[in-house]
């Protein structure tokens, strides 16, 4: 059975850096894209960064493009999450999710295109 387990969050000062991590299981962790998204109360569930299973081309919309980076541990079967110079605009739950199958760039930033769901993880960041 497919799972994805996130861990990481927590409750961090505006200004600093953290790192989540998803753990995968029960698929081909290699050969999927993986991605990470967020959502703030009461608004919808955003695209923070994907990176395809293969090739580990990776994309961040530009919002997001200086200060988050994602990577991955095929080995580990694992997909990270560096944050850095988080704001407390960035306090939300962080979700990990995975997908097979070939993806345009704005596909693999939808939370739709996405059948695989970890729990979330908290990241509070405090002013």
């Amino acid at each position: 059975q497919l799972q994805l387990v996130e861990s990481g969050g927590g409750l961090v000062h505006s200004g600093t850096s953290l790192r989540l991590s998803c753990h995968a299981s029960g698929f081909m962790f290699p050969v999927y894209t993986l991605a990470w998204f967020r959502q703030a109360p009461g608004k919808e569930r955003e695209g923070v960064s994907f990176i395809f299973g293969g090739s580990g081309h990776t994309h961040n919309p530009d919002s997001m493009k200086r200060r988050f980076t994602i990577s991955r541990d095929n080995v580990k079967n694992e997909v990270y999450l560096e944050m850095n110079n988080l704001r407390p605009e960035d306090t939300a739950v962080y979700y990990c999710a995975a997908v097979s199958g070939v993806l345009s760039e704005s596909e693999a930033l939808s939370p739709g295109t996405y059948p695989y769901w970890g729990q979330g993880t908290q990241v509070t960041v405090s002013s």
